[in-house]
């Protein structure tokens, strides 16, 4: 029996003279497909791992027009992608999910407008079969420009704005209103009745659907207890400076996420505000590097971060699966649940 000569690629025709078998036989193994009686399949399976062979993608994707890769999308200058621990637990559930499924992730990052026109020629040139795409603006063009390469997407969030085929957009997102109103209720409960709001940016539908849980509980609400920040560190800081001038008389606070709430927490303890004493806190997230390690440990509403980055990613290739089957598209859309997690700041 033939072997590869010292140095060469094996073939699949050599896992298939090796496993005694047609070469059709061993490419449907090779490619998981069904209908490969057992011990054949056994033999196949055998041969490539004796020999070695890894299956030539590039010549795959000619007969399947799959490339195995997936863009991932996140419309935020890369300093704050790489300082923000919400988008790595993100980026690490949907790579955990693509590489269960032996697909690639190429991340594409965006600096300026000029990013923009190099995004739509990469997703135009069909280099990857779909995309994964989130923290979203209201101005943001990167949902048309994917709707004008055609491009599969599933979304982070609920999109702010309809698109042409509204029907078919998917996105996966966190209920975000209804764990804003928890946290309000919880420090509504606990007594306190001056509640300040540090919102996120409003031109994301996160920060917004938070401000609106908030006013579902305090409808006759002082506006002057509302701020707005960027979901950064030093804007909630920055914010609540602002609110203690306004209203120094505030008695607790809900930040649009965990990295505003530290922020906070910093500036009351500079002004000398007992946290939870005086000032109770509550946060939004529950991201691992943050919530935790506060001090004092912060109450925080808690999504599923990883797990959403993770079904973000299985909705996506299940709707490539579904196209190419021609079964139409999968569900439109996901609704994770948040959690109010109690700890020492409120």
């Amino acid at each position: 029996m033939s072997e590869p000569s010292p140095g060469s690629r094996p073939t699949l025709e050599a896992v298939a003279t090796r496993a005694g078998v047609s070469r059709a036989t061993a490419s449907r193994v090779v490619r998981g497909g069904a209908g490969v009686r057992a011990p054949l399949a056994d033999k196949v399976r055998k041969a490539v791992e004796e020999l070695g062979y890894v299956p030539n993608h590039a010549a795959r994707s000619l007969v399947t027009r799959r490339t195995g890769a997936v863009a991932v999308i996140i419309a935020e200058p890369e300093i704050r992608i790489f300082s923000d621990p919400f988008f790595s637990q993100q980026i690490r559930g949907i790579s955990k999910e693509l590489t269960a499924h032996d697909t690639q992730l190429v991340l594409l990052l965006l600096e300026g407008p000029g990013d923009h026109d190099r995004i739509a020629r990469y997703l135009a040139g069909g280099h990857v079969d779909g995309a994964l795409a989130f923290s979203l603006h209201t101005d943001d063009p990167i949902p048309a420009i994917i709707q004008r390469a055609g491009m599969p997407t599933v979304y982070g969030g609920r999109p702010s704005r309809p698109t042409a085929d509204r029907q078919t957009v998917s996105y996966v997102d966190a209920d975000n209103r209804g764990g804003a109103r928890a946290a309000v209720r919880y420090l509504s409960d606990l007594g306190r009745r001056r509640i300040a709001h540090i919102a996120g940016p409003l031109d994301q539908t996160s920060a917004i659907d938070r401000l609106d849980g908030y006013r579902d509980v305090l409808p006759d609400g002082d506006p002057a207890l509302i701020a707005e920040g960027a979901f950064t560190a030093e804007s909630g800081a920055l914010a609540m400076a602002e609110l203690l001038e306004r209203c120094p008389d505030l008695d607790a606070v809900f930040a649009g996420n965990d990295l505003m709430a530290s922020g906070a927490l910093r500036v009351l303890k500079e002004r000398g505000r007992g946290v939870p004493q005086e000032v109770a806190l509550v946060g939004f997230d529950d991201v691992d590097a943050v919530a935790a390690t506060t001090d004092p440990p912060l109450t925080t509403v808690q999504q599923d971060i990883e797990g959403q980055g993770r079904l973000m990613a299985r909705l996506l290739l299940r709707g490539l699966d579904r196209e190419r089957a021609g079964d139409g598209p999968g569900p439109a859309s996901v609704i994770t649940p948040t959690t109010l997690v109690r700890r020492a700041s409120a």
